[in-house]
């Protein structure tokens, strides 16, 4: 073979194995993910019928001025059943405009009379309504008759039962059925569309008697009027909607996604990465007057991306704004800008004065399952968007008053949840019960690390907390890497081996060891190691196509392990997805400074 032929042989090889290295590497590994995204994901709406329960646990609601019209006094009536399986009494919460009057079979069990407005407040996840009467329902079938009065303005009426505040209870609440397919002589087609018959106006008041108060007759005129239908409502929805949330509703770890995406496209250079998450932040700032239109309109309070509409939770305010934030330092002009900085502005004000915060600390908590519940997810739902809102400042006062209070919540959050026998940051903390321990879930301590990184990656050394977060990221470090199993996997619940392994979190430890060792707060020699053998125990459940499995739905907080431990996976999940790109974009990073300093 002459020097010619070893020279094409030599190149030859070089590329082949430079084309291995490069097709094996985190990055790609990850840009498959973002491939799978951008082919899949339509960033559009579909129109469909507003779906219809038949177990009342969620909200009802009549809107007779849809249906009847505003503008002139009267009443109308309002009609369905509601199915018992044993003799019970329930609560119902209510709110209404003007007057209202309910029966349950011919018992009238709740009045008020007056004109009035709605009063509906958001809470964390349910509606608070200002008004409750019980109801006794019998076993079977039991006749439900609401009527509502109208000076001309409002008129319309939503009852729910009690909201269990996301509590993981240890018994299964039973709900009543809810609707027409047990009433006698009313067509399937109908009772498929809606819970409820209608019948109105009449030119009335609230005490007179009308027909319908004595009899309920179908195919029969009362004072000109007949029993019909509310108008049904089309309304947009996400298209091919996944049993964990699809992957561009608004929520914090869709917005994790998008976060991603951005970055993922500065370390490939690749723009179609940033043009995805462009689209998402686009779709969901151009889509909040349609939004606001369902929600506050319509009253179709659990219609897609619904949210980002007045939601008083850091799941659906700041964390999901990451990708807008992070455009916005990046990015000094683009289309939309001034629809972003409107949506910031109002998160800045949410961020300092607006999320509940523990008495007596700093850091943000929670009203349930019960009030001033500190979780641990919170570190990373609110104190990311703090750094970022820092680097966004133009004003150094308002630099450091964001970075302060970042850092005085990492050691807030600490002195809540850390449990010093694991060396382990319990998933809640319930501030009327401290003594209580929560299971050591894997992503919410995953939550609890990437949060200490974003201060440390921006915090100033200088800082007189800086030393202090520092500790506590290498304690949580050390503890971690004595927890990874043999396979590079950490257990859903960390120091349980017989809960299953699981993705999420061992992306998000491997991510954040990562960053630990390129930014010098680790040892490498001691850490690295780790982190390829969680990256390598991630990187295998990530298919050429770019589907990633054993990811743990969301997941509320319990005392019971086994709440954990059976915890259903999904594929896809985007709480593991963006978890998962993160981990190989700093992994990436690593090597690459690994390569460069030496």
């Amino acid at each position: 073979m002459n020097f010619k032929s070893y020279t094409l042989l030599f190149i030859g090889l070089f590329v082949v194995a430079f084309q291995t290295t490069w097709a094996d590497s985190p990055i790609e590994i990850v840009s498959r993910i973002g491939d799978k995204l951008i082919r899949e994901t339509p960033f559009k709406y579909r129109l469909t019928i507003k779906p219809n329960n038949n177990s009342f646990n969620k909200l009802e609601f009549i809107d007779f001025g849809r249906t009847y019209g505003l503008g002139k006094p009267g009443v109308a009536y309002a009609f369905t059943e509601l199915t018992s399986r044993k003799d019970t009494i329930i609560q119902v919460e209510i709110e209404h405009s003007d007057a209202c009057k309910v029966w349950c079979n011919d018992v009238l069990v709740y009045e008020r009379r007056g004109q009035r407005k709605l009063a509906l407040s958001q809470a964390e996840r349910s509606v608070e309504m200002s008004f409750a009467f019980k109801v006794h329902l019998k076993k079977g079938n039991n006749k439900f008759l609401v009527k509502s009065e109208t000076y001309g303005q409002e008129w319309c009426v939503l009852i729910q039962p009690p909201s269990e505040k996301d509590a993981v209870l240890d018994y299964e609440v039973e709900y009543p059925g809810i609707g027409l397919h047990t009433v006698q002589d009313v067509d399937r087609n109908i009772a498929d569309l809606t819970n409820w018959l209608t019948i109105g106006p009449f030119a009335s008041d609230i005490d007179r008697i009308n027909a319908p108060e004595k009899e309920i007759r179908f195919g029969y005129m009362y004072d000109g009027v007949t029993w019909t239908i509310p108008k049904i409502e089309i309304l947009g929805d996400v298209i091919n909607p996944a049993p964990w949330g699809t992957t561009y509703q608004w929520n914090y770890h869709n917005g994790g996604v998008a976060w991603a995406m951005q970055q993922m496209s500065e370390v490939t250079n690749n723009s179609k990465y940033k043009q995805w998450a462009d689209n998402f932040c686009d779709y969901q700032m151009e889509g909040i007057p349609f939004v606001n239109y369902q929600v506050n309109d319509l009253r179709a309070s659990g219609s897609a991306n619904s949210a980002i509409i007045n939601y008083k939770m850091l799941d659906f305010t700041l964390a999901p704004s990451l990708p807008l934030i992070y455009r916005l330092r990046k990015e000094k002009n683009f289309g939309n800008r001034d629809l972003y900085e409107k949506y910031i502005d109002i998160m800045l004000e949410y961020a300092r004065h607006g999320q509940v915060r523990s008495e007596g600390m700093t850091n943000y908590t929670r009203e349930t399952p019960e009030k001033f519940t500190t979780w641990v997810d919170d570190m990373f739902m609110g104190i990311p968007f703090l750094m970022q809102a820092g680097l966004y400042m133009d004003s150094q006062q308002k630099r450091r008053e964001f970075f302060d209070d970042a850092a005085s919540q990492v050691l807030d959050f600490h002195k809540h949840l850390w449990d010093k026998d694991a060396k382990l940051y319990m998933h809640a903390n319930y501030s009327s019960r401290p003594e209580v321990k929560l299971p050591h879930w894997s992503r919410a301590n995953g939550w609890a690390i990437w949060a200490m990184s974003e201060v440390l990656m921006y915090l100033p050394k200088s800082h007189p907390k800086y030393k202090a977060i520092l500790k506590l990221y290498r304690e949580h470090v050390s503890s971690l890497a004595k927890y990874q199993d043999k396979s590079g996997f950490w257990f859903n619940v960390i120091d349980c081996p017989d809960s299953p392994a699981e993705v999420s979190g061992t992306a998000i430890f491997t991510m954040a060891i990562a960053r630990g060792i390129t930014h010098g707060w680790l040892n490498e020699r001691k850490y690295y190691p780790v982190v390829m053998k969680g990256w390598d125990a991630v990187s295998s459940e990530v298919e050429v196509d770019g589907t990633v499995h054993k990811i743990c739905v969301g997941t509320m907080c319990s005392e019971n392990v086994n709440y954990y431990i059976n915890r259903p996976f999904y594929d896809d999940d985007t709480h593991g997805s963006f978890a998962v790109i993160f981990a190989g974009i700093e992994v990436q990073r690593m090597i690459q400074s690994n390569n460069t300093d030496k």
